[in-house]
């Protein structure tokens, strides 16, 4: 009778207990409780979003390259003001993000191809990929980059993008957009205006207000700051000087090159704000990563989320035990709590990787964690 009196009680509490779950989530709520060891009571996971960006690559040659053409041949710009491929991460699908923060995009503009200005709440990065002549105009100032040049588009400033040169170019996007989503922040606006005489009048691209070169003129010569013009650009959140250039990193990249650099990311060089130091965006930053031939980086793990695209050399990255094969102009997503090491195929030649970090957002908010693997398998704490 016992036994018999025990088991009815048992039975009639995991009943109740599967009403009162039912009922909860009919209601829209959540439990936050354990009654058992099982994954499906674990109250910790239970909390957490089961969708996870997972480590990706996607391949230029492959893929991305001849998409691009592809698209160019079926869809004009007069039938869309924006022709891109959204690298979209298969954890995170069909959310257009490439990590969970992050979101590139390959855009290919058609020769003296110019878009209509437009400003969105997303900071925003061009990099050159093919071409001499891509274009970007942000607040008056007018830009024309190549290959390895970065160009900032900062949250709320009219911008225009083309190409002013004979042949097609490509460019890499990347955008915080994933992360504005999230903070419900997100806009675009297409009405831009000029004064005319009095009147706003509507028009498709900016008059320029600043010099050619204006941002390299004033910004280029680090240590150095000009008192005679003002330093705030647009909303004054982000770097003033709106184009780096990749020649100039690339020799600094070369003057490292015999510094015994960081064992767990070689020699990396981060793009700042020439004003204050910091990131060039409160969101994102950015850097350029050599690897020294035949160089293999420590086992690194951070909770920020990486997107690295190779600009010279091929290689291949082991994130979470899986290797990854990387060349020109492919991008690598390295999701935030991963173990990744990268190692450079060649021991002749340097490689080099841009990559775009959501560190500045982790930091601001007090949440940032940096880990290693010695060469002898310790775990140490790097910040």
């Amino acid at each position: 009778m016992t036994t018999s009196s025990g088991g009815e009680q048992g039975h009639n509490r995991q009943t109740a207990l599967d009403e009162l779950h039912a009922d909860v989530e009919a209601s829209n709520m959540a439990g936050y409780w354990a009654v058992d060891t099982s994954v499906k009571n674990d109250e910790d996971r239970q909390v957490m979003d089961p969708n996870k960006a997972v480590p990706f690559i996607w391949k230029y040659d492959e893929a991305i390259k001849p998409l691009l053409h592809r698209s160019a041949e079926l869809i004009t710009t007069e039938a869309s003001e924006r022709r891109s491929l959204v690298m979209v991460n298969p954890g995170l699908a069909p959310r257009r993000a490439t990590t969970t923060t992050l979101y590139t995009a390959y855009r290919l503009n058609d020769s003296k191809d110019v878009m209509p200005a437009h400003r969105h709440s997303p900071n925003a990065i061009r990099f050159g990929l093919t071409g001499k002549q891509n274009f970007t105009g942000v607040e008056g100032e007018n830009i024309t980059f190549g290959r390895g040049d970065m160009v900032l588009t900062p949250h709320d400033t009219w911008h225009n993008h083309g190409n002013l040169g004979d042949e097609p170019a490509i460019n890499l996007s990347v955008l915080d957009l994933p992360l504005a989503e999230i903070l419900n922040s997100i806009y675009f606006e297409h009405d831009y205006a000029e004064d005319h005489g009095g009147e706003k009048v509507h028009v498709a691209e900016q008059s320029q207000r600043f010099t050619d070169n204006y941002s390299h003129d004033i910004y280029s010569h680090g240590g150095y700051m000009p008192r005679f013009v003002s330093h705030h650009r647009g909303t004054g959140n982000a770097s003033p000087m709106f184009v780096y250039r990749w020649e100039i990193m690339r020799e600094l990249l070369d003057r490292y090159m015999s510094w015994d650099g960081d064992p767990y990311e070689g020699i990396m060089v981060e793009y700042v704000d020439p004003v204050n130091g910091g990131p060039v965006y409160k969101t994102m930053t950015f850097f350029a990563q050599l690897l020294r031939p035949g160089e293999r980086t420590l086992p690194l793990k951070q909770n920020a989320s990486l997107v690295c695209t190779p600009m010279e050399g091929t290689g291949h990255s082991i994130i979470e035990g899986q290797r990854f094969d990387w060349g020109l102009n492919d991008t690598l997503a390295v999701p935030g709590g991963n173990w990744c090491e990268h190692v450079n195929g060649s021991e002749t030649e340097p490689a080099v990787l841009f990559v775009g970090s959501d560190e500045p957002t982790l930091k601001t908010l007090s949440f940032y964690r940096k880990f290693g693997k010695t060469e002898s398998g310790d775990i140490v704490r790097l910040t």
